[in-house]
């Protein structure tokens, strides 16, 4: 247990050193202020808008934001600040291959299920930390200056997008533990979640896709319940499971 404790340590370091953290708070905290502000300000945005556009034939009605422009706008950030994620830690295995420090890792005792689960509750860590902390700040915001209780069923929406998240970091580990460098990685991660996003598109397999989870303005407004993601949310907890254990596999037979 010492060895794994030791290399998490050397990774959150690591993640500290190379400004990673500092980025991932930054990203995050940035996004979780936009939300609220983007909202607050489309009003003012578009009566400044209203004198060009009447100009080309166009009429601007008062707009009325709400708490639902808010979080509406939350989870339209939310997919860029994951993307920006996977490309700030795809290279979290492929640099210690690169480096040779893994190797230096296991020639001390430490074995290679552990290196491999060390990685992914960190990542799963610096994920709920980044979503986390933007969720706040937009709450905080939002209830501020809103009403957040209009937002149905806000809190298991907000879950279902943070699973749809550590479905992705699973996608990162399996193919970290196959692939070379960090750029393959991004692509089959990628390729992974547009054929799940093909899938939730036609209607027999759209209940058990994972990018389902993603659908949450339905759930929002009221129109779907909590029951519609229920198989999505089990496909994508088990693929994940089911990802990180041939993640352990594949290292388990990998030259390092």
């Amino acid at each position: 247990m010492m060895p794994m404790l030791a290399f998490m340590k050397k990774e959150i370091l690591e993640t500290a050193r190379t400004g990673k953290l500092v980025i991932l708070v930054l990203l995050f905290a940035l996004f979780g202020v936009m939300n609220p502000a983007i909202a607050k300000l489309t009003p003012w945005m578009m009566e400044i808008l209203s004198d060009s556009l009447a100009e080309s034939g166009l009429t601007v009605a008062n707009v009325q934001v709400d708490a639902m422009t808010s979080w509406g706008q939350f989870f339209k950030n939310i997919p860029i600040a994951l993307i920006a994620f996977v490309l700030i830690f795809s290279d979290s295995f492929t640099r210690e291959y690169r480096s040779g420090t893994l190797l230096l890792a296991l020639t001390k005792g430490l074995s290679r299920y552990k290196v491999v689960l060390a990685k992914t509750v960190l990542l799963f860590s610096q994920w709920t930390l980044g979503y986390g902390l933007c969720f706040s700040i937009t709450y905080g915001y939002t209830a501020y200056f809103w009403d957040n209780s209009i937002a149905n069923n806000l809190l298991f929406a907000a879950a279902m997008w943070w699973l749809f998240g550590v479905w992705v970091i699973s996608l990162i580990v399996l193919f970290s533990s196959l692939l070379q460098n960090n750029t393959s990685v991004i692509l089959c991660t990628g390729g992974i979640v547009l054929l799940a996003y093909v899938l939730r598109v036609i209607p027999k397999s759209k209940a058990y896709s994972p990018a389902l989870l993603m659908n949450v303005n339905s759930l929002l407004s009221g129109v779907e319940g909590t029951k519609a993601y229920g198989e999505a949310a089990l496909v994508a907890v088990v693929s994940a499971a089911i990802f990180v254990a041939l993640s352990v596999l594949n290292m388990n037979k990998r030259q390092v």
